[in-house]
């Protein structure tokens, strides 16, 4: 049996002249916490409502545990527990009601239903607010209530769109926390444009931009991405002389660039090292300290964030694209000024030539009186 639960082939949406998507292909495995990462319009929630079957793809394909999106649709919505970012709540109900409405619609009744409920309810911690109204109840509980009824049929996928939009803090770890929990069980896709979210929850990443996809990697793959880290060094600053162990550890080949820093504690000496190059410099960093009598307290190595992986892969043809709408913009400006001028022209010809013909009927007039 396959272990791929998600596939996805050359899809592609147009909506008008708008291209929405072009042309993505994926897969997502058994078990596989997936984020998938753009920024706001880049496509995420275009092939979520793909992948649920709400809106048909222009072009290409896709399957769900096995199931066609076009063949079996209904298939495809049985083994999906979807999500959408804005959370589908009945809030006039009670908790537990809502729950037993949506078991209901989901075809599950008397004790099967009970026992679903039950277990989607100690997943997502609903169990101090069954009884409440849904509209009493916080946003990130009205999360879980969401989490909950996209649980009730114990799904083998999620889908998960912006599941933490909107909440604070607190709030957000826990429901970070509780797709971390539940991905141990099903396959996840987790739609955001949170870098947070993705390096502390997903196994692996999608990033979209433009329709596109530009990027299929691990989180710890994608920082790689970045190229070159660099080095926290903390030293014992008794007896040592700053600006010599500047020159020491900035002798070091490799280095680019040595610069001190602020120290957090008294009797320290704090340097950051950013070297020239990807290579690893901690081994040269180490020997040199320990030849030169230096002690060192710490030593630290930084790669590069998500963020600036983020920024490169999406923003490559933000220039480009800024700069075509800014002359749009103008040509749309300049039509108006033109238009403006040629409105205000004609207005100036009508007035003219309303005060002249008035000006001919007063001299009329005139004639006609001393007539």
């Amino acid at each position: 049996m396959s272990d791929v639960m998600i596939e996805a082939r050359d899809l592609s949406k147009l909506y008008g002249p708008v291209h929405a998507l072009k042309d993505v292909s994926f897969e997502v495995r058994r078990g596989e916490v997936l984020g998938f990462l753009g920024p706001n319009g880049a496509g995420k929630t275009t092939t979520m409502k793909i992948l649920t079957c709400f809106i048909a793809p222009s072009t290409g394909t896709a399957k769900v545990n096995g199931a066609d999106i076009f063949e079996d649709p209904m298939a495809v919505r049985s083994a999906i527990g979807y999500l959408p970012e804005s959370t589908p709540l009945y809030t006039e109900m009670l908790v537990l009601e809502y729950l037993e409405f949506v078991a209901k619609m989901r075809g599950y009744k008397g004790e099967d239903a009970r026992k679903r409920i039950k277990k989607a309810v100690e997943q997502t911690s609903l169990g101090d607010v069954i009884a409440k109204e849904i509209r009493a109840l916080s946003k990130g509980f009205r999360q879980r209530v969401g989490l909950a009824q996209a649980l009730v049929h114990e799904p083998p996928v999620l889908i998960l769109d912006e599941p933490m939009s909107g909440l604070d803090p607190n709030q957000a770890s826990e429901i970070r926390d509780l797709i971390k929990q539940i991905g141990s069980e099903r396959t996840v896709i987790l739609s955001t444009h949170d870098l947070g979210e993705v390096q502390v929850t997903c196994d692996r990443v999608l990033i979209i931009a433009k329709g596109r996809l530009v990027a299929d990697d691990t989180p710890e793959e994608l920082r790689e991405r970045a190229g070159k880290a660099s080095y926290f060094v903390t030293l014992d600053g008794k007896g040592a002389d700053a600006k010599k162990a500047r020159e020491i550890l900035g002798g070091i080949g490799g280095v680019s660039s040595i610069k001190q820093r602020d120290a957090e504690a008294k009797g320290e000496l704090l340097f950051t090292i950013v070297p020239k190059d990807a290579s690893d410099l901690r081994r040269d960093i180490f020997q040199t300290i320990v030849k030169n009598d230096l002690v060192m307290l710490g030593l630290e190595r930084k790669s590069e964030g998500l963020d600036k992986v983020f920024r490169d892969l999406t923003t490559g043809d933000t220039a480009a694209s800024a700069a075509a709408t800014k002359t749009k913009r103008d040509q749309k400006i300049d039509e108006a000024r033109e238009k403006k001028k040629a409105r205000d022209e004609a207005k100036r010809k009508d007035d003219e030539r309303a005060a002249e013909e008035s000006s001919s009927d007063e001299d009329a007039s005139d004639e006609k009186g001393e007539a």
